[in-house]
């Protein structure tokens, strides 16, 4: 290892012990003012404005983004674009949380200024608690006096480390308050792999399903099973529930009299199966635990209707396996 990259991780480590640091102290010094700001945001009929500039403002977009998708309404303003016309998106009934390290930042005074004048109520963000934001606030979320990681104590990193976390436990607050589920984050992430992740196996499954009554010849269930291109067909009863799956494994066990053979003789009884509103990752799990492709889908678990059909490829191509 050289020395200077012994320098490099001996620098990285230094900034990283800073933050930490500095986000034990934040938590220690939660008080209820924590609470008040998520009671404001609880009550508000209308959306959370984060607003900031410069470095606070990069935090500011985050954190909306954040509450948004995590059941809270909200959205980002800046600042001097607010002074040009944006104004027009805070309105009554939503809140204002507005970021500055300082408490100074000159660009804020209009969105600051318009909270005041239309009694929207304003949750400020600072480190000074004798600062312009922190006086005019209704709620004052303080970060508590710390370094920042640069050595110099010029450059955000420490100050804008501790806001970040100070948003994501609002937004989580919020969240747990509102017993907000995955399938509602689902809902606000249907794209990705996040998205592929909670897709519900109804979301996949087919539902023409290939089936085959047990009396049937298996000349009829071969003609099932290569109509249908899952390599497999379902075996009902005469009440039509499943009862059982010819798959090749099957075919090749019976290939002696195969054609004599009725579907039920040949079938393998109780195939795995899995809910609609199961997860997608669950029934990749059962695949992959019982080394097979394809699941049968019934609801309700009583039931031994099928409902539809999972191929392993469903899953690969929504990017869940």
């Amino acid at each position: 290892m050289t020395s200077s990259t012994t320098d490099f991780l001996t620098t990285a480590r230094r900034v990283i012990t800073t933050e930490a640091a500095a986000l034990i102290v934040l938590a220690d010094g939660l008080d209820d003012s924590f609470a008040r700001a998520v009671a404001l945001i609880l009550a508000a009929k209308g959306r959370v404005v984060v607003s900031g500039m410069g470095k606070s403002g990069h935090i500011a977009r985050k954190i909306a983004s954040t509450l948004a998708s995590t059941g809270t309404p909200a959205q980002f303003v800046h600042p001097a674009e607010a002074s040009h016309g944006d104004l027009g998106m805070v309105t009554e009934g939503d809140v204002a949380l507005v970021l500055s390290n300082s408490g100074e930042t000159p660009e804020l005074a209009d969105i600051v200024a318009h909270t005041r004048r239309f009694g929207i109520p304003l949750i400020g963000v600072a480190s000074r608690a004798d600062s312009t934001l922190i006086k005019a606030c209704d709620v004052a979320l303080l970060l508590p006096a710390a370094p920042e990681a640069c050595g110099t104590g010029v450059v955000p990193t420490t100050s804008t480390t501790m806001t970040l976390a100070l948003g994501d436990a609002l937004a989580i607050a919020l969240m747990e308050h509102r017993a907000f589920t995955p399938e509602h984050f689902r809902l606000f992430h249907p794209g990705g792999k996040l998205g592929a992740k909670l897709l519900k196996v109804r979301d996949l499954m087919h539902t023409s399903v290939p089936l085959t009554p047990e009396a049937a010849p298996m000349s009829e269930a071969l003609l099932s099973i290569s109509r249908s291109g899952f390599g497999v067909t379902g075996i009902t009863d005469a009440g039509g529930d499943l009862t059982g799956i010819i798959t090749d494994g099957d075919l090749r066990r019976h290939m002696e009299g195969l054609l004599s053979l009725t579907a039920g003789q040949v079938m393998t009884r109780n195939p795995r199966s899995v809910a609609p509103d199961a997860l997608a990752e669950q029934a990749l799990a059962i695949m992959n635990d019982r080394k097979i492709t394809t699941l049968f889908v019934l609801d309700p678990p009583t039931s031994r209707k099928a409902l539809g059909i999972l191929h392993i490829h469903d899953l690969l191509r929504a990017g869940v396996a």
